[in-house]
């Protein structure tokens, strides 16, 4: 049985077909990321992905940081996590002005033109999506860093020994 093969029947698309890639859970899961999820404004997208991903930054930090034996690793890591989150959202932004600063979007005229997906390759768009990103990505880090410092309380709850 031939389980890989060319995508769409053409060797010259340069992606492989196989039972994983080209499954229907795989495309529902992917078109369910903020990035290709309809109906989101940049701003929105930009907070998903940043809460995710300042959620996930503060771990590395806490568990393997200069700061890991002290009793300063959490708030170590949180500021480590958001100073990262801050580089990349300087990132974005340098990115959005360089690739996307000539384009400009017409004033939108209904609620829908505010979450159209091409609005995030305008300027403005993606300068929103860059905002988002920083605020949820600074939240992020604090919920991780909220959880980290209560660990107790929150295994507490978990076992039902609080009441």
């Amino acid at each position: 049985m031939d389980y890989i093969k060319p995508y769409k029947g053409d060797p010259q698309e340069g992606n492989l077909s196989t039972p994983i890639s080209d499954s229907a859970f795989t495309r529902a899961f992917i078109g369910n990321l903020p990035a290709y999820r309809t109906g989101l404004s940049p701003l929105t997208r930009g907070l998903e992905v940043g809460l995710a991903h300042g959620y996930f930054l503060l771990g590395p930090w806490y568990k393997f940081g200069p700061l890991r034996d002290s009793e300063f690793a959490a708030i170590g890591a949180f500021v480590s996590a958001v100073t990262l989150v801050l580089i990349a959202t300087v990132a974005l932004s340098a990115h959005g002005t360089v690739s996307l600063g000539g384009k400009s979007a017409s004033a939108p005229d209904t609620l829908a033109a505010y979450s159209s997906p091409d609005r995030i390759k305008t300027a403005e768009g993606w300068s929103e999506f860059a905002g988002g990103f920083f605020v949820g990505g600074a939240g992020g880090a604090f919920v991780a860093y909220f959880l980290i410092q209560n660990l107790s309380v929150v295994d507490a709850i978990f076992r039902g020994l609080v009441n």
